[in-house]
């Protein structure tokens, strides 16, 4: 099985959904998006996979959300998607893909049900 974590190691739901996958049994392909951020093909798939808009994929209240005019209601996805790969930190954190999946580590347990 292959799977895959976008990961940010300060983050503690990031730290905690990555230690779930290690006390499982599974080694998963850690990409730390902050210094690797997906392309925008990828951030696609990714929604796609989750069933949602690129706004629910975003972390809103990070002051760059506002700074960088992603809060402007009139973006397309398109332009959604490339502000996250412009700015990583707006991406919600961690992701996780496994067995053609997606899903969202908060809380972590949340990983177990694409396992």
């Amino acid at each position: 099985m292959s799977v895959k974590i976008y990961h940010n190691p300060r983050c503690s739901k990031s730290r905690q959904t990555l230690q779930l996958l290690e006390d499982n049994g599974v080694q998963a392909e850690v990409i730390q998006y902050l210094k690797t951020p997906p392309t925008a093909a990828e951030l696609d798939k990714i929604l796609t996979l989750l069933d949602i808009q690129p706004r629910e994929l975003m972390r809103t209240k990070e002051a760059e959300y506002k700074a960088t005019g992603m809060d402007n209601p009139d973006l397309d996805r398109n332009a959604l998607i490339a502000g996250m790969v412009n700015t990583p930190k707006l991406i919600e954190r961690p992701i996780v893909l496994a067995n053609g999946k997606a899903v969202i580590g908060r809380p972590p347990e949340s990983v177990l049900e694409i396992l």
